[in-house]
């Protein structure tokens, strides 16, 4: 599995732990995925939509020998299986799942923005991709994700929920 992608992972309606937890076993459940690492989980404040719940977030890293816009149609479909409704621009949502960045490709369509379009002023999705790879640095862009974090506003809307520890269910199953 040639490529190295990043996706954001992201619920806060219902049981928002289950959520997430189903929407890693469908990725790495699926023939050309293989998850490699993921982040703790953390609770994070809305950003955008604000009349909503707290939402739990991740970041997990995986091979795949998918495409961008295939890997995309896996990401759209799970969330279909897993109850999302686009009701709300940046609404409540069962789970969401964001492709961050795939391989160093800089993609811009309609469908699909990588690196992910807001991801740089995001700190719900830089702290946990700091966890899972802080070495990287996002595509045209020379400075270390610590950095970036840094000077994020809403960096303290950003809370740990649960600690990666291995019996926490996000293990990858040896696809």
């Amino acid at each position: 599995m040639e490529n190295r992608a990043f996706l954001s992972l992201g619920s806060n309606m219902g049981d928002r732990y289950q959520h997430l937890q189903a929407a890693v076993q469908l990725l790495d459940g699926h023939p050309s995925i293989k998850m490699v690492n993921y982040s703790s989980v953390y609770e994070t404040d809305p950003v955008g939509y604000e009349d909503q719940d707290l939402f739990l977030n991740m970041v997990i890293e995986i091979n795949t020998d998918l495409p961008p816009f295939e890997l995309l149609e896996v990401c759209l479909k799970n969330e279909f299986l897993l109850g999302r409704k686009r009701e709300i621009k940046w609404g409540p949502r069962t789970i969401d799942l964001d492709i961050l960045l795939y391989n160093q490709e800089n993609i811009e369509t309609e469908k699909l923005y990588i690196p992910h379009s807001r991801m740089a002023e995001r700190a719900f999705v830089l702290v946990p991709l700091y966890e899972v790879a802080g070495n990287i640095h996002l595509p045209g862009n020379r400075e270390p994700l610590a950095l970036l974090i840094n000077r994020l506003p809403d960096k303290e809307g950003v809370r740990i929920w649960k600690r990666k520890n291995g019996e926490d269910g996000f293990g990858h199953s040896g696809n």
